[in-house]
């Protein structure tokens, strides 16, 4: 056993996250009852990430600063440019989908009981308390503004410590990165267990109906992934940025896909950004932090479902008003990063700056929780694949500068 373990350990993860999503759809439609508790494993895969990640960026970003050596340049303002950029250009590539192809929405009820954000300062008030949040409350919550905020209060005041202070915090950084890497090699495990349950429960029937609106998303999406984001890659390394681009996508796209949670990949993330061997000083503290902010994915699709509105009730929308809208809610949507539905719930208040009421908004929101099982799915791998791309790519443009 333990020999035929050592061989399924040394295939490539991704091919044995391949195998994995295989067997959970032919479980799935074949014996979906009587394997029925298999879907348990998905939760459990990605309660195991949720629960570490929080730990894992707390102990990181203390570490990373504690033992920075002063003077030494990290690339973290090549990073949030990188990350504004892209999400403004992929909110923008939506808008103009948008206008190519209008899409008109068979409104329903439902989705009531979700209560959106009121307009962009209570937004930018939830933003600011959870910057300055109790931090075992913030660690408790996945709150990341606030977990990062105290730690790198606390890495700041740590870097007058002692010698074996820090070599305590080291020992401590090594340990749960090793946690991370043990639940990441459960991967394949997991993933069956989400497509098992996603196959079996949901199916595909309830997204019939919206096919038009899921293929101009999802088609956005991979236009973002596979042009606008090495474009932007290739315009600061000024080098071929397919390697990079596609080794994210699959290495930390895929989990991202099937777990629909950006903090949940955070420690995919960070294992691949060691793999890619980037400075810990950086990515310590940019993949939390684009988990939160970098929100090319919700720019486009609360530009997509904003136009449909639009279109849907005849209403006339100028590009510029459009982009502008666009940028608004895009920005606004890191402080509902941490909301269930977050980019689905900034679609009220992208509405209602062009005069669309809650109740016809709230029923798009609605029809995004229907296809969100695509929608969800699609906007996170961008995300979070992009939050290892630009962190990367920032730390390429500086080695380029440098020769």
């Amino acid at each position: 056993m333990k020999t035929l373990f050592d061989k399924w350990n040394r295939i490539n993860l991704v091919s044995r996250i391949v195998v994995g999503i295989i067997i959970g759809i032919a479980l799935a439609l074949v014996v979906p009852e009587t394997v029925s508790g298999i879907s348990i494993l998905g939760t459990l895969f990605v309660g195991a990430l949720k629960a570490v990640a929080p730990i894992l960026v707390f102990i990181l970003v203390i570490n990373a600063l504690s033992s920075h050596v002063s003077g030494k340049a990290t690339n973290m303002k090549t990073v949030i440019v990188l990350y504004a950029i892209s999400t403004f250009l992929a909110g923008f590539v939506a808008v103009i989908v948008s206008f190519i192809f209008p899409t008109a929405l068979t409104l329903k009820t439902g989705a009531q009981e979700i209560a959106p954000p009121s307009g962009v300062m209570e937004v930018l008030q939830s933003l600011l308390f959870n910057i300055v949040t109790n931090p075992v409350s913030a660690i408790m919550n996945a709150n990341y503004l606030g977990i990062l905020a105290w730690a790198v209060l606390l890495g700041i005041a740590l870097k007058v410590s002692s010698d074996s202070t820090k070599t305590v915090l080291a020992n401590l950084s090594d340990a749960v990165t090793k946690i991370v890497q043990w639940i990441i090699s459960l991967a394949p495990i997991g993933i069956m267990g989400i497509v098992f349950d996603i196959v079996s429960t949901t199916g595909l029937s309830a997204l019939q109906e919206y096919g038009r609106l899921i293929v101009i998303l999802v088609a956005t999406m991979f236009f973002i992934a596979l042009v606008i984001n090495p474009l932007i890659v290739f315009i600061v390394t000024r080098r071929n940025p397919y390697p990079l681009v596609l080794t994210c996508l699959k290495e930390s796209g895929i989990t991202a896909f099937f777990t629909r949670s950006s903090a949940a990949n955070i420690p995919v993330n960070m294992a691949l950004a060691e793999k890619l061997k980037l400075d810990k000083d950086t990515y310590a503290i940019s993949i939390p932090l684009g988990a939160t902010i970098n929100m090319a994915g919700a720019a486009v699709t609360i530009s997509v479902l904003t136009m449909a509105t639009a279109h849907t009730l005849g209403i006339e929308v100028d590009i510029f008003t459009a982009v502008i809208l666009m940028a608004l809610a895009a920005v606004s949507a890191a402080g509902a990063s941490g909301v269930p539905g977050g980019s689905l719930l900034l679609i009220p208040l992208a509405c209602s700056l062009l005069g669309i009421s809650d109740d016809i908004a709230m029923q798009v929101v609605a029809i995004g929780f229907i296809i969100g099982v695509v929608q969800d799915s699609c906007e996170t791998a961008l995300n979070s694949s992009s939050d290892i791309i630009f962190t990367a790519a920032a730390e390429y443009a500086k080695e380029r500068k440098q020769l």
